[in-house]
C-alpha cells in the first residue's frame, strides 16, 4: 500500500520539429547527386541536378515570345504616336484655316458695305468660315478620340507584355529548379534517387531535418491512450539514456491500434539523440495516494474481475481467489476488494490451472 503512479508506454521514434521536403518542381532526369544522407547544408547548397531538355526549349520559346511581344510594344508606340502627332497638325492646320476664313468674313463685309463684292461673295465666305468651325470640332474630337484609343491599345498591348513576361518568368524558373537545393540549413536525411532516374513534377526528392531540435512521437495503445492529456510529464529512453519531456500534441485519429502522441523534449539531448532514433517513452497520467496495488498479472485488464492464486501455508501451496481490479499502470495495478496488504499472489500465466483451485508448490 502506498503511492501508485499510473503512467502508459509506447515504442516511438525521435523525429525533428522541423523536417523540408524537397519536391521537384518539374519532371526530368537525375543527372548527378551531390550529396548523400548525413550531410550537412545550408539553404543554398545544391542536392542534385536534373535534366529535361523540353523544358529548356519551353524556356526559349517563352523568351522569343516575351521579346517579340516587347518588340511589338515598341512599333505600336511608335506608329501611334506618329499618328497623333499627324492628327495634332492637321487640327493646327484646320484651325489656322478657320481663322483666316473670319478674317475673310471681316473684310468681305467691309467691302459689301462699299458696295465692291456682291452678297453672293459675302455668304460664300461666312459659308466657308462655319464649314471649317465645323471641322476644327470634328478634327479636335477626333484628336480625343485617338488618345483614348492610344492609351487603351498601349494597355492593352503592355499587358500581353507582361502576361508573357511572367510566363518567361515561370519558365526560367522551372529550368533554374532543375539544380535542386536543400532550401534551409540543417541535415540531409533521405535522398533515395539514383543517377539516371526518372522523376514526375511533386515526386519527393529529398528530406532535410534540423538535429537541434527534436521532439519524441510515442505510438501509445488506443485501450491506454483515454487518459494521456496535454502536459502530462513524459520520460523518454534512448536506450543510453533518458530524456524528460511533456505531451505537447495527442493525434485524434487512431491509426493501426495505437494514437501517435508528440512530446516535447526539455533540457539538453544526449549524443546518440537523432533524427528516426528508435526509443520507448512513458507517460505519467496521475499519481494515486495511500492505495493498495500489486504488479500486474499476465491477464487482467483494469476495472476487471480476475481469479488469482494467493499463496498459503507458508509458500507451500496456492489458492484462487476472486480478485477486483481498478485502475492500472505500465507495472503495477490497483487492488479493489479480494487481496490485502502483505499477501503474495502468482502473476505469472496459470491459465493450465483453471480447472483448479489450489495448487501445491514446489
Amino acid at each position: 500500500r502506498g503511492e501508485m503512479v499510473r503512467s502508459v508506454r509506447g515504442p516511438g521514434t525521435l523525429v525533428s520539429e522541423q523536417i523540408r521536403w524537397v519536391t521537384a518542381l518539374t519532371a526530368g532526369r537525375v543527372e548527378r547527386i551531390l550529396k548523400e544522407p548525413g550531410a550537412e547544408v545550408d539553404s543554398s547548397t545544391v542536392l542534385l541536378v536534373l535534366t529535361n531538355p523540353d523544358v529548356e526549349i519551353q524556356a526559349l520559346e517563352a523568351q522569343r515570345q516575351h521579346t517579340a511581344e516587347e518588340a511589338r510594344l515598341v512599333d505600336l508606340q511608335t506608329r501611334l504616336e506618329n499618328q497623333r502627332l499627324a492628327q495634332e497638325a492637321l487640327v493646327a492646320t484646320v484651325h489656322a484655316q478657320h481663322r483666316e476664313a473670319q478674317r475673310t468674313v471681316l473684310n468681305n463685309e467691309e467691302l459689301f458695305e462699299k458696295g465692291l463684292i456682291s452678297d453672293f461673295e459675302l455668304k460664300n465666305s461666312r459659308d466657308r468660315a462655319e464649314e471649317l468651325a465645323i471641322r476644327v470640332d470634328l478634327e479636335r474630337r477626333r484628336l480625343e478620340v485617338m488618345r483614348e484609343a492610344v492609351e487603351s491599345q498601349i494597355g492593352a498591348q503592355m499587358a500581353q507584355v507582361e502576361r508573357l513576361r511572367s510566363i518567361a518568368e515561370y519558365r526560367r524558373g522551372l529550368v533554374a529548379s532543375m539544380e535542386v537545393v536543400a532550401g534551409v540549413a540543417g541535415v540531409l536525411a533521405d535522398l533515395p534517387l539514383e543517377n539516371g532516374q526518372w522523376v514526375i513534377s511533386g515526386e519527393v526528392l529529398a528530406r532535410v531535418v534540423q538535429p537541434g531540435r527534436l521532439k519524441a512521437e510515442l505510438r501509445i495503445p488506443e485501450t491506454q491512450a483515454r487518459d494521456v492529456a496535454v502536459g502530462q510529464i513524459a520520460l523518454i529512453d534512448t536506450r543510453n539514456d533518458t530524456i524528460q519531456g511533456r505531451v505537447v500534441r495527442i493525434d485524434p485519429a487512431v491509426q493501426g491500434g495505437a494514437v501517435m502522441v508528440d512530446v516535447r523534449l526539455e533540457g539538453p539531448l544526449p549524443k546518440e539523440a537523432r533524427p528516426d532514433l528508435s526509443i520507448d517513452g512513458t507517460i505519467e497520467i496521475e499519481r494515486l495516494s495511500d492505495v493498495l496495488y500489486v504488479g500486474r498479472p499476465a491477464y487482467g485488464q483494469a476495472n476487471s474481475l480476475v481469479g488469482l492464486f494467493k499463496l498459503v501455508d507458508g509458500g507451500g501451496a496456492a489458492v484462487r481467489v476472486t480478485v477486483r481490479l481498478g485502475r492500472s499502470s505500465v507495472n503495477t495495478i490497483e487492488i479493489v476488494e479480494g487481496l490485502e496488504m502483505g499477501d503474495e499472489v502468482i502473476l505469472s500465466d496459470m491459465s493450465a490451472y483453471d480447472a483448479h483451485d489450489r495448487v501445491r508448490l514446489r
